[in-house]
């Protein structure tokens, strides 16, 4: 399945060759990015959630060949943001016409704050839900995405996550990963077990260090960068210059060569 989708030429931003440098951000860099966006910026968690979950709901629909009408999605999400990040995607897609099956890694009474907003949404509407438990399989899907665990993770998954990993690795739909796939250390790139592997990762504000490591980059599989509306100026109290990366889309392609990562120009 060839995910790449076609780019536009752009002007703009560092470039070598038909290339420009994407700066990585660490995950204490990921944290700050966060808390000014809401601290400075107003941009609130619901809002920057909002953002992520459109993104990864278009990205499988180009997955699924450009329409999910009828095609079928399971969602895995975990409790935390990225967790509520995979519940607005299916939000969409259900809204667009998929099939979604939503597993959540905990019972609703573990989802606190926006998280849980998104998940009383999808109640609200009748949406199909499911919680973890042992001995449960996942259905068969044309595309599964992994919105488990983001940048928070410390140590190797463990819980009903631990379990979900496992599943989503024995079946046979491509998976999406949201912001990272579940099992990576963003920070230092290291691989635990169990970890997603990814057919295509979507990831947010800009790349994660950790995904210049070669093995963390194969994990990745196909890499993409998200728009979730960060103020060049918070990059710039970062000490992060930034080229303009989403001119003519709100999703880029990426490349890892060399140590380096890159979008084409």
């Amino acid at each position: 399945m060839d995910v790449a989708p076609r780019l536009a030429a752009r002007s703009g931003g560092v470039t070598m060759g038909a290339r420009i440098a994407v700066p990585t951000l660490s995950t204490e860099q990921m944290k700050t990015v966060d808390r000014l966006m809401v601290e400075n910026y107003g941009i609130d968690l619901l809002q920057m959630m909002e953002n992520a979950g459109r993104s990864v709901a278009e990205l499988a629909r180009r997955m699924l060949d450009g329409d999910v009408t009828d095609r079928s999605v399971v969602v895995l999400a975990g409790r935390g943001s990225n967790g509520g990040a995979g519940l607005a995607a299916a939000r969409h897609l259900l809204n667009w016409g998929a099939w979604v099956q939503i597993v959540c890694s905990y019972p609703p009474d573990r989802y606190k704050g926006v998280p849980a907003h998104q998940l009383r949404t999808l109640q609200a509407m009748g949406a199909p839900l499911a919680w973890a438990e042992e001995g449960w399989e996942l259905p068969p899907a044309d595309l599964l995405i992994d919105a488990l665990i983001g940048y928070g993770l410390r140590g190797a998954p463990r819980g009903p996550s631990r379990e979900l990993i496992r599943l989503a690795n024995s079946s046979a739909a491509p998976i999406l990963s949201l912001d990272a796939p579940s099992g990576i250390d963003t920070a230092s790139g290291k691989i635990f077990e169990p970890h997603i592997q990814a057919t295509a990762t979507l990831t947010l504000a800009l790349p994660k260090d950790g995904f210049r490591q070669p093995d963390a980059a194969k994990v990745c599989g196909a890499l993409y960068l998200a728009d979730i509306s960060v103020p060049a100026a918070l990059y710039a109290q970062l000490g992060l210059s930034v080229p303009l990366l989403f001119g003519s889309s709100s999703i880029v392609a990426l490349a890892v060569e060399d140590g380096e990562i890159w979008m084409e120009a």
